[in-house]
């Protein structure tokens, strides 16, 4: 063995490191252990969510199909109503049989049972009572015997006890078993009565199995303080096996009839269901249009009845709407034939006003006065007609939007200027709120905005009785709106609802200021819509009325909110203490 001699100072080091590499090592081991933990706990939490997420999803798609269909809903109450009484005449069945069996069982148990202790009082009269070993071959032998006395009770094991003072001596067909014997049946079997109880007792391979156990006092000569007890033992393995094939047919049985009851149910519902799922196909195929559609009759039963009704309602639709149709066309081409008719006699009636307007000096006043009522009225008539030849392109359908990039901001301060004349002749302030050296940037036709703006305003004008009118313009990242607030005579819900309508006023005795023709508000609609916007109105009689429209920033999207509110925030006074 080489033996090699460390340096000076070496052991000082060699100390201290195996000193501190203890301490290190569990370190190690712990952060190791924390960060298996961690990770166990991540992964179990993000198990959990998931198991969250699979279990809302599928309580969502149970949900809406039971909202959405009628067949599955009926399918899931029979099958409920068809589950309980299954299960509740399975259980008061399965009560019987099992109380049938155990009555039987018990009965043959006690015939057995008395006849055992009448053969055992005939072998234990002539005991000897001193004898420990006489007692214990006579017990052994009745035993024994009654172990070959087979009854219809079927296998059991044999107890014998007889016991003076406080010694007792015991006889078994099977070691160990008499241990089993509860105490309150030897209390009462002590007593002097036969008495029985259901209890679990362990078998050979020391299982425990359910027993039927029997305990009877053996009548005897003997006098004092001796006394003989017997004790049945009556395994219930053939009823318990026999209870589970009665409770697994049972069981398949239940869930065979009640799937055979939800089949028949939901058979049924589908003969009732699919008709009315062809009705309403057909419907929803009438109300795109396709007015064509009908139901197939077959057989004369109430659903045929049924088809053959909506056929007939199908076909009074058709015609009503065709004629609609054909009116609506006829109304249409009308107007707009008038219209264009009337451009030609109108040019002539204008050309002949401007001439007498112009010539107004050199008439008296009263004519001079009818030359400047004439040309205001033509002008008006003009403006009816533009707007009549509007509306008819609308309603054909032919009106196109011409999008491009444009400032709202500069357009609402152009609107706003143009309608400064209108303001001043009603001593009506305009107040502009728009975002301040920002541009508000969307692709809109310029010309439908102005004109929906100037309806709007001028509207605003004639009914703020000469109160402020406040224009406010704002936008978020998805959409652009412009309010128009006014404080005049307001609106009530009911006149909310038709103020889109065309040459509707709210009250007809009103003569119009501003000179419109009564469809501003209704090719202002359209021209909304055309754009994929929105054009509302709030009102409340005495505090005014405020439009909103709302348009899209980018033309074709879809609009899914306002960056300003419909209703105007009430600014209320504070209340001065007394």
């Amino acid at each position: 063995m080489t033996r090699t001699e460390l340096p000076p100072g070496s052991a000082d080091v060699d100390a201290d490191v195996l000193a501190s590499a203890p301490r290190a090592r569990p370190g190690r081991v712990a952060t190791g252990l924390r960060r298996v933990a961690r990770g166990l706990g991540h992964r179990g939490a993000s198990a959990r969510r998931r198991l969250r997420l699979l279990v809302r999803r599928l309580w969502a798609r149970a949900l809406r199909a039971w909202r959405s269909s009628l067949q599955v809903r009926i399918g899931a109450i029979t099958m409920l109503v068809a589950g309980t009484v299954v299960v509740i005449v399975s259980l008061v069945l399965f009560s019987q049989i099992r109380d049938q069996l155990l009555r039987v069982k018990r009965q043959a148990a006690i015939d057995q049972a008395q006849s055992g202790v009448l053969y055992a009082q005939s072998q234990v009269a002539g005991i000897a009572t001193g004898d420990a070993s006489s007692v214990r071959s006579t017990l052994q032998r009745t035993v024994q015997q009654l172990l070959t006395r087979r009854g219809e009770a079927g296998e059991f094991d044999v107890v014998m006890v007889y016991r003076t003072g406080d010694i007792e001596r015991t006889a078994y067909s099977r070691r160990d078993i008499f241990r089993s014997v509860p105490p309150d049946l030897r209390a009462d079997v002590d007593s002097g009565n036969q008495s029985y109880k259901y209890w679990t007792v362990p078998d050979e391979r020391q299982e425990l199995e359910r027993t039927l156990l029997i305990g009877a006092p053996v009548p005897s000569e003997a006098t004092g303080s001796q006394q003989i007890e017997l004790y049945y033992f009556f395994p219930l393995l053939q009823e318990e096996e026999s209870l589970s094939l009665i409770r697994s047919t049972v069981i398949i049985s239940g869930i065979a009839l009640t799937l055979f009851v939800v089949g028949i149910g939901v058979l049924v519902t589908r003969l009732v269901v699919d008709p009315v799922r062809r009705a309403a196909g057909t419907a929803q195929l009438l109300a795109e249009g396709q007015l064509e559609q009908r139901m197939t009759v077959r057989g004369e039963d109430d659903l045929a009845r049924l088809a053959t009704s909506f056929n007939a309602m199908a076909d009074s639709l058709q015609r009503q709407i065709t004629q609609l149709e054909g009116l609506s066309q006829l109304q249409q081409r009308f107007t707009s034939d008038v219209s264009h008719e009337l451009r030609t006699p109108l040019t002539t009636v204008q050309m002949a006003a401007e001439v007498l307007h112009e010539a107004r000096g050199d008439f008296p006043p009263h004519v001079a006065r009818s030359a400047e009522l004439l040309r205001a009225e033509l002008d008006r008539f003009e403006s009816l007609l533009t707007d009549l030849l509007e509306i008819s392109r609308y309603d054909a359908g032919a009106a196109v939007l011409s999008a491009d990039p444009v400032d709202l901001t500069v357009l609402v301060a152009r609107v706003v200027a143009g309608m400064y004349p209108l303001a001043e002749r009603h001593d009506c302030e305009l107040v502009v709120d728009s975002p301040e050296d920002e541009e508000v940037i969307a692709e809109v036709d310029a010309r439908r905005v102005e004109r929906i703006l100037r309806n709007l305003i001028g509207n605003a004008i004639e009914h703020g009785a000469g109160r402020p009118v406040e224009v406010t313009l704002a936008a978020n990242r998805t959409s652009a709106a412009v309010t128009v607030r006014d404080f005049g005579v307001g609106l009530t819900s009911a006149e909310a609802q038709h103020v889109f309508d065309r040459f509707w006023r709210a009250d007809p005795s009103r003569v119009r200021t501003v000179g419109g023709s009564g469809l501003g508000l209704s090719i202002s609609l359209e021209d909304a819509r055309l754009h994929g916007g929105w054009l509302q109105v709030w009102g409340q009689p005495g505090a005014g009325a405020q439009f909103r429209l709302t348009l899209p920033l980018v033309a074709g999207a879809d609009l899914t909110s306002s960056p300003l509110p419909l209703r105007p925030a009430f600014v209320r006074r504070p209340q001065v203490p007394k």
